[in-house]
């Protein structure tokens, strides 16, 4: 994947954030704590990941880590990758057991994911700034580097009249044309986008024999 003239773009949200109050939960910019937590269970659930390498692309300060550790998922590795120095070292200073986390841009370097042998990629609020080509070149990536399969998020485009409000910085992806791209990968699609009525969608690829 070559590296973007937008590039800086992706991170900028993001380094705004962690600057103006530290590496935490205020620099993932969720709006909640409890609607972070959500997104995580149901991808948990939906990526049925269980006794796995997990790779986490966009792992911030480790909430998503908490949150296996939390529910007693036995997974066998962690791996987090962050573009954000400051937001590894919040993770890493955790001391979580079997969980390591790198400073890692999957933008501009992407091989990184194959190299270190997923078995699942989980990708939850990573794609948010991104635009949607860029986030769809990634997802190839991943998938790719995934030994059994990859479940991520986005905000939908065919949310509840209710939820359908300004997202800025982020952005809504065309949650069709997502599930089709999905679907051409392998027969094997999970979908979701029944919580949160819509406002985001959650989609799980695997591969034969996964």
């Amino acid at each position: 994947m070559p590296e973007h003239d937008d590039h800086p773009e992706y991170l900028a949200p993001y380094i705004e954030a962690l600057e103006a109050s530290g590496p935490g939960f205020d620099a993932t910019l969720w709006a909640s704590p409890e609607g972070q937590i959500r997104r995580f269970d149901v991808l948990i659930d939906l990526g049925d990941i269980g006794a796995h390498r997990i790779l986490d692309v966009g792992c911030g300060p480790g909430d998503l880590a908490h949150r296996l550790v939390e529910l007693n998922v036995p997974f066998t590795e962690y791996i987090g990758f962050d573009a954000l120095e400051g937001m590894v070292v919040k993770a890493a200073g955790e001391n979580l057991p079997r969980c390591r986390y790198e400073v890692v841009d999957v933008l501009a370097h992407p091989e990184r994911m194959a190299e270190v042998k997923p078995d699942i990629v989980v990708v939850s609020g990573t794609l948010n700034a991104m635009k949607e080509d860029r986030a769809r070149e990634l997802m190839v990536a991943a998938f790719d580097a995934s030994a059994i399969g990859l479940v991520f998020n986005f905000l939908s485009n065919r949310p509840h009249p209710d939820r359908n409000t300004c997202v800025s910085p982020a952005s809504r992806f065309d949650t069709v044309a997502w599930l089709d791209w999905a679907m051409e990968q392998t027969p094997m699609v999970r979908f979701t986008q029944s919580y949160y009525q819509g406002h985001d969608a959650s989609i799980a690829l695997f591969k034969d024999g996964g």
